[in-house]
C-alpha cells in the first residue's frame, strides 16, 4: 500500500513539474526604440517588461508600462509620456502572439532557434497585426529571446505636432531582448 501511495504521489509531482515547465516568464526584460530624425535621434529604455511563452500551445506575450522608458534627456520623457503616448490614458503596450515553430523546439537542449512570430501589437490604443522574426537563445539551461521590428507612428494613431516632426521619424524600431526567462510557477 506504501508503494502504492509513493507511486502516485510522485506521478502528480512528475505530471504537475511536467506541465508548468511548457511555460516560462520573466519580470526583467528589456524594451527599447530608436527614431532615427533628420535633426535628432531619439532613444527609450525599459528594463522592466515582461513576457511569457507556452511551448505547448506556441503563445508568445510581452508586456510594458509606457511610462517605465527612460530617456536620456528628462524633457524629452515627459514629452513622450503627456503628448506622444498619453501614458495616463494608454498606460502599456501589449503584444500576443502565437508560432508554431515555437512547439517544436526543444528547451533542455543548448542552441539557437529562429522562428517566426505573428500577432497582435497594441500600442497606444491601436491594434496591429505583425509579424517578425523571434530568436530563442538555450544556453547552460537558460533562454534567453530577441526581436526587433519597426512600426510606423501613424499607424498608432500617435500624432507628431508639425513643429517637431523633424525629431521625430515616422518610422521607429523596436527592440526586444529578454533574458533568463524562468519556469511559469502557478
Amino acid at each position: 500500500m506504501k508503494k502504492i501511495v509513493t507511486s502516485i504521489l510522485l506521478s502528480v509531482v512528475v505530471v504537475g513539474t511536467t506541465f508548468s515547465q511548457s511555460k516560462f516568464f520573466t519580470k526583467s526584460g528589456n524594451i527599447s526604440f530608436y527614431s532615427v530624425a533628420e535633426q535628432e535621434n531619439i532613444e527609450a529604455h525599459s528594463n522592466r517588461a515582461i513576457s511569457i511563452f507556452d511551448k505547448e500551445s506556441g503563445a508568445v506575450e510581452f508586456s510594458v508600462l509606457i511610462k517605465s522608458f527612460q530617456f536620456e534627456k528628462a524633457l524629452m520623457q515627459e514629452h513622450f509620456n503627456e503628448n506622444y503616448m498619453e501614458s495616463e490614458k494608454f498606460p502599456k503596450a501589449t503584444f500576443k502572439g502565437v508560432s508554431e515553430e515555437l512547439k517544436k523546439i526543444d528547451f533542455t537542449k543548448d542552441g539557437t532557434y529562429v522562428i517566426n512570430l505573428s500577432g497582435n501589437l497594441i500600442i497606444h490604443g491601436e491594434t496591429k497585426k505583425i509579424t517578425t522574426p523571434m530568436t530563442f537563445i538555450v544556453k547552460k539551461g537558460v533562454i534567453s529571446a530577441t526581436a526587433e521590428f519597426n512600426v510606423l507612428v501613424k499607424d498608432y494613431n500617435i500624432k507628431i505636432p508639425n513643429v517637431v516632426g523633424k525629431k521625430i521619424a515616422e518610422e521607429i524600431l523596436i527592440k526586444i531582448n529578454i533574458k533568463d526567462y524562468q519556469p511559469h510557477k502557478k
